[in-house]
C-alpha cells in the first residue's frame, strides 16, 4: 500500500510519499504519471522522504517531468508540515537534508497543526561559471544573455542550492514569461537548465515576480524562486538587505536577505488531502 499526502504553498502543490512504502524505486515515468493532473494524483512535483546521513530527515524532490531538483522552498514547507502533522518530527524545529544542502525548518504550530513554516535556505551565491561571458570566478550580475529568438536580456544568476536566472523588467507579462521562460531554462549557458524569474521592484522592500520553473513550467508560486529573486534584487541595489515581500500570482512570501547573503523564507502551508494509491494504479506504474 502506497500512502501519500498532498499539500500546497500558495498554489504550488506537491505529493509527499515515504520511500519505505515503495516496493521499487521511483522512475521518471512513474513520477510523470503521479504528477499527471488527468491520469494521476496531479501535482507540481513529488517529495520523497528518504534516510538522512547529515540531518534529522532526508528529502528528494522530483519535478513533474521526472527530473530531480536540488531544493524547493515551498516543497520544504509542505514536507515540514507533513513531518509534524504525521508525527514523524518530535520537535517543531528540525533539519532536512536535500540534494542542495541541509536546511533548518521551524514549524509554527496552532491547535496541534502547522499552518506556517520558516526555512533557513542557506547562502545565495551569484557565480555561474558555465556562462562563458562571466568567467569562472566572476559574479553574474547584470550580464547580457542572448536567446535563440534574438532577444537579449540582462540577467543575474543566483544559486540558493538550486539555480536561478533573474531578469528585471518594467512590466510583468504572463505571455512573455511563458514564451521566454523555456528559452532561458534550456539556454546552452545552463547545461543543467535553470529556474527563471521575471521580476519588477515595487518598493525597496517589495518585489513582484513571475516564475518559469525548471521541469514544471509556469508556476503560481515558488519558495526558492522568491529567495533567488529577492537576493538578486538586493545585489542589484533594487531592494535593501532585510525583509523583502515577494508577490506572485499564488500569493506572497517574506524573504529575509542578510548582509552575509544567508536567506530565510517564511510563509503559509496547507495540507489538502491524504490517501492511498489503488492496487490497479500501482500495478500500472510498475509495468
Amino acid at each position: 500500500m502506497i500512502r501519500f499526502a498532498k499539500g500546497h504553498g500558495l498554489g504550488n502543490d506537491y505529493v509527499v510519499i515515504d520511500q519505505t512504502d515503495l516496493s521499487a524505486p521511483l522512475t521518471p515515468t512513474m513520477i510523470r504519471r503521479l504528477c499527471d493532473r488527468n491520469r494521476g494524483i496531479g501535482s507540481d512535483g513529488i517529495l520523497l522522504r528518504v534516510p538522512a546521513s547529515r540531518a534529522d530527515f532526508g528529502l528528494r524532490i522530483f519535478n513533474p517531468d521526472g527530473s530531480e531538483a536540488e531544493k524547493s522552498g515551498n516543497g520544504l514547507r509542505i514536507f515540514a508540515k507533513y513531518l509534524w502533522d504525521h508525527r514523524h518530527a518530535k520537535t517543531a524545529t528540525f533539519t532536512v537534508e536535500t540534494k542542495g544542502g541541509v536546511v533548518e525548518c521551524q514549524c509554527h504550530v496552532q491547535a496541534g497543526r502547522v499552518n506556517f513554516v520558516t526555512v533557513e535556505m542557506g547562502r545565495a551565491t551569484f557565480r555561474a561559471p558555465e556562462i562563458p561571458m562571466s568567467g569562472p570566478d566572476r559574479e553574474v550580475v547584470g550580464v547580457p544573455l542572448q536567446l535563440s529568438d534574438g532577444t537579449t536580456l540582462s540577467v543575474t544568476a543566483v544559486s540558493v542550492g538550486n539555480p536561478h536566472c533573474v531578469t528585471f523588467v518594467n512590466r510583468l507579462d504572463d505571455a512573455e514569461c511563458r514564451r521566454l521562460g523555456p528559452l532561458i531554462e534550456n539556454h546552452p549557458a545552463f547545461p543543467n537548465r535553470t529556474n527563471v524569474q521575471f521580476a519588477r521592484p515595487h518598493a525597496r522592500d517589495t518585489l513582484d515576480i513571475l516564475i518559469w520553473e525548471r521541469g514544471a513550467g509556469f508556476t503560481l508560486a515558488s519558495g526558492s524562486s522568491s529567495c533567488g529573486a529577492a537576493a538578486a534584487a538586493v545585489k542589484n541595489g533594487l531592494c535593501g538587505h532585510g525583509r523583502v515581500r515577494v508577490r506572485m500570482p499564488g500569493g506572497e512570501l517574506v524573504i529575509e536577505v542578510r548582509p552575509d547573503w544567508s536567506v530565510r523564507l517564511e510563509g503559509p502551508v496547507e495540507e489538502v488531502y491524504r490517501g492511498t494509491l489503488s492496487a490497479e494504479f500501482v500495478a500500472s506504474l510498475e509495468e
